[in-house]
């Protein structure tokens, strides 16, 4: 699927000096922190469990409320306001049950007054075939297959057609080969935007990083890991196998 005339490209993102403290904490999650996503790329980030990658995905998009207190720099390379203009793709599915597929990808459109909504559906229709999902519109959410449901959340994330989608180990619950197929999927339809992936799967971040970064400590410091070469979706060969390992390594160092 080529990058159709109209869609949103990939905006650079960098986020500066950054801290963010929870209001049940006295200690910041992480301090002066320092994030950059380039335009049209994948970040992934790994760390061992609660170590902020969900909260920093949150704090992209939005959605600490009034949680958290943060302070430091968040700037976009159009100089627009981010606000708006992010995507978020979580672990769960999200579908609501009682809808079709095809209306479970159109919803963000019914809190989006400047998009037509039969524009919506033939786009969302185009999409739901990309993601060979073309005959099911009709079904409802509990007759499909996990892997399938996740296509219909990816479906959803595309429609709504942000420079910047933010995935929350969104393939993480799926067998080895619906993940490896969705994670290919996901790569192509994806291109063109800035991406920021959080997983626990170093193959997963290997295979889909332009840019791979390791975060660990309290407060929690970011580290960028070396990349493997070729493009992504990366094949997986003894070079990915070694880097694989020299992360897990380190993920063990962590958790000592």
């Amino acid at each position: 699927m080529s990058h159709r005339a109209g869609e949103q490209a990939g905006v650079a993102v960098a986020l500066t000096q950054c801290q963010l403290r929870y209001h049940s904490s006295e200690q910041p999650l992480f301090s002066q922190l320092n994030l950059t996503l380039p335009q049209g790329q994948w970040s992934c980030i790994l760390g061992k469990s609660g170590c902020g990658k969900t909260s920093l995905l949150r704090l992209l998009a939005g959605l600490l409320n009034e949680q958290a207190d943060w302070q430091g720099s968040l700037t976009v390379s159009d100089q627009l306001p981010i606000e708006g203009r992010v995507a978020y793709m979580a672990q769960q599915d999200l579908l609501l049950p009682w809808l079709s597929v095809l209306n479970n990808v159109c919803l963000s459109t019914r809190f989006s007054p400047e998009q037509p909504t039969e524009n919506s559906l033939e786009r969302a229709c185009e999409l739901l075939n990309h993601v060979g999902l073309g005959e099911h519109i009709h079904a409802r959410p509990d007759s499909l297959s996990g892997g399938m449901r996740q296509r219909v959340a990816l479906a959803r994330t595309l429609l709504q057609d942000k420079p910047i989608v933010l995935m929350d180990e969104p393939f993480s619950a799926l067998d080895a080969v619906t993940r490896h197929k969705l994670q290919t999927l996901a790569a192509t339809l994806l291109k063109g935007k800035t991406v920021l992936l959080i997983t626990h799967d170093p193959q997963e971040a290997l295979r889909l990083g332009d840019q791979i970064l390791f975060m660990s400590g309290s407060p929690a410091a970011m580290v960028s890991l070396p990349t493997p070469q070729g493009q992504t979706p990366r094949d997986y060969t003894a070079e990915l196998a070694q880097h694989q390992q020299n992360i897990i390594t380190r993920l063990e160092q962590d958790y000592g």
